[in-house]
């Protein structure tokens, strides 16, 4: 009975996500279908895809605002491959760039990039390459040169060869993608963007053939708004729904009943009702951890989630690559708790697990190498900071946990979209503080409800010198928890004897701090420094040192440095005094 109701739930989550038909039905080539169902393993079309894909085909600017993990990507390639292949006679490589597809990061044009190269597996004369900053410019230049139907880009490294490099023929180009429009906007590229669109043409360019443009965003917002405005003609929205994605034709709208427009203008203004769009299936907690406890209780989780089920994979998000650092570095080589009896158990990782780390300061052929590994891998956990947040389709994530919380509200979206992709369920947790469960009411204003985790069931869990502590009493506040309290001691004794481990620890404090008063807009004041406990936060690095003596080393480095940069001054000024005196001798 229990699995019949199982069977029908499950039923019940995949027709929110996938349509009734097929991809076929859509007008997609024969050819494209079977590669579709054959060689990537889809049966049918998601909702977003079946309502989008039509429109793409006739040709119309459309821009796609859906939850993550709907297919987005497959939304506008599958179209685009349909169109490129039905040109008469076929196109060519000499012809340069038919398509242009734009995206926010390195990872994410990878992403896109292998799945165009199995899209194309039946259409070999259509050809597929990617543009990005950390590749090799001069190599990329040959590709262009030699031309590339269907172009995946980073949006500098674009505009940089749309300038320099003179063998790049774009006079073909039919349509232009956005993907992951906020995301680009929030990087920063709304200049390049613009020098882009004015360098290739307005949307109304007069040619023998009609530009369309699509842009995908799963969050709306002002910068959005201007882009769609600039680059859009009178577009065709789709998903802008209240809760649910329906398989119905009032989900497809016209910008007039879907948005208002701006009078005499030809601007758009988009609007939506805040709510955040998130799977059904997406499991939401939060736990509330005191800033001194959070490392202790991080790492009992995924000791927890890793024990309990040994092949999953698990993406851990932080605020700064010196975190991730710091993090990945701890879990690697901690043994656990350092007076535990066996002397087997001393020698095992606390957390046994296939740990990798991504962010933006790690050189380009490591962020690739992770990238597909994590992919690839059955079992593994990803230490992240929010490089990983967009777009990435990375198969079966079963839990995303959110240590630091993101920069913006509307990032909480986009990290725990990394999971529950495509109708499977996922977990999600994030950690705060006491002092920042306000944030909880910022994400309630957008339809976003957490349920708390069962921490202190979960710390009782575990066994505390091979006896199990059940009579913990209840009024006891977490940080003094005796396994919390045993935990804590191991790492910081373990920190105190690893010089290196010292110095990521203090370089990830640093960062830590900085990135926490950065906090921008109404996060402003849920995270505010100034209520912080500086001494609780180095504990949370496994520093025994208070903050002060953190910041005496770094201000007794920076003393030392001015010394000697006087000292070295003093001498290039007698050396010249000298010089001075020797050529007035002469």
């Amino acid at each position: 009975m229990v699995d019949e109701k199982e069977k029908k739930k499950n039923e019940n989550d995949d027709s929110e996500i996938f349509a009734s038909c097929d991809f076929s039905s859509l007008g997609l080539h024969p050819a494209l279908c079977d590669q579709l169902r054959d060689r990537m393993g889809y049966e049918a079309p998601t909702i977003i895809q079946s309502q989008a894909i039509p429109l793409i085909l006739s040709g119309k600017h459309v821009l796609v605002n859906a939850a993550t993990g709907t297919g987005k990507t497959l939304t506008y390639l599958a179209p685009l491959i349909h169109q490129l292949q039905n040109i008469q006679p076929r196109i060519q490589r000499s012809n340069g760039t038919f398509a242009l597809v734009l995206v926010p990061t390195h990872e994410l044009c990878m992403q896109v990039y292998e799945t165009l190269q199995k899209l194309l597996h039946r259409f070999h004369w259509i050809v597929p390459g990617y543009i990005m900053g950390g590749e090799n410019r001069s190599k990329e230049k040959a590709r262009l040169r030699k031309g590339i139907s269907i172009l995946v880009a980073t949006p500098g490294r674009l505009l940089d060869h749309l300038k320099h490099t003179e063998s790049f023929v774009h006079s073909n180009l039919r349509s232009i993608i956005f993907d992951e429009a906020d995301r680009i906007l929030e990087l920063g590229f709304g200049k390049e963007i613009e020098e882009i669109i004015d360098i290739l043409g307005s949307r109304h360019k007069a040619s023998e053939f009609v530009r369309q443009n699509v842009l995908l965003s799963a969050t709306l917002n002002d910068k959005v708004n201007h882009l769609a405005n600039i680059s859009l003609d009178n577009p065709v929205m789709i998903g802008l729904d209240d809760n649910k994605i329906k398989p119905s034709s009032k989900q497809v709208t016209s910008l007039e009943s879907a948005i208002e427009r701006l009078e005499n203008s030809g601007k758009v203004a988009v609007t939506t009702d805040g709510e955040y769009k998130l799977p059904a299936q997406l499991n939401q907690r939060y736990v509330k951890v005191p800033c001194g406890s959070r490392l202790a209780v991080l790492l009992s989780v995924l000791k927890n989630l890793f024990t309990g089920e040994a092949s999953q994979k698990i993406v851990v998000f932080f605020s700064t690559c010196d975190a991730v650092d710091f993090h990945h570095a701890l879990i690697s080589q901690f043994h656990g708790l350092s007076n535990s009896k066996s002397e087997t158990e001393t020698r095992e990782l606390f957390v046994k697990c296939n740990i990798l780390r991504l962010h933006g300061n790690m050189k380009h052929e490591d962020r690739v190498k992770t990238f597909n590994a994590f992919k690839t891998e059955k079992s593994a956990l990803l230490l992240s900071t929010d490089v990983s947040a967009r777009g990435l389709d990375f198969p079966k994530v079963k839990c995303i946990i959110q240590y630091d919380s993101p920069g913006e509200a509307t990032e909480y979206v986009h990290r725990v979209g990394r999971t529950a992709r495509l109708g499977e369920k996922g977990d999600s947790l994030l950690f705060l503080q006491p002092i920042e469960v306000d944030y909880l009411e910022e994400l309630k204003k957008h339809g976003v409800m957490l349920t708390e985790y069962p921490l202190l069931k979960l710390l009782d869990s575990f066994p505390l010198y091979g006896v199990k502590h059940h009579h913990v009493k209840k009024f006891v506040s977490l940080e003094m928890h005796p396994w919390v309290l045993s935990l804590q001691k191991s790492l910081e004794s373990f920190i105190f004897t690893e010089a290196k481990m010292k110095k990521l620890a203090h370089n990830a404090f640093c960062s830590w701090v900085r990135a926490y008063s950065a906090h921008r807009g109404e996060l402003k004041s849920i995270f505010m420094v100034k209520k912080l406990h500086l001494g609780h936060v180095a504990k949370s690095f496994a520093l025994k040192e208070q903050p002060s003596l953190v910041g005496r080393s770094v201000q007794k480095k920076h003393t030392e440095k001015r010394k000697r940069d006087q000292k070295t001054l003093k001498v290039k000024e007698g050396l010249k005094k000298k010089r001075m005196m020797i050529n007035e001798g002469d």
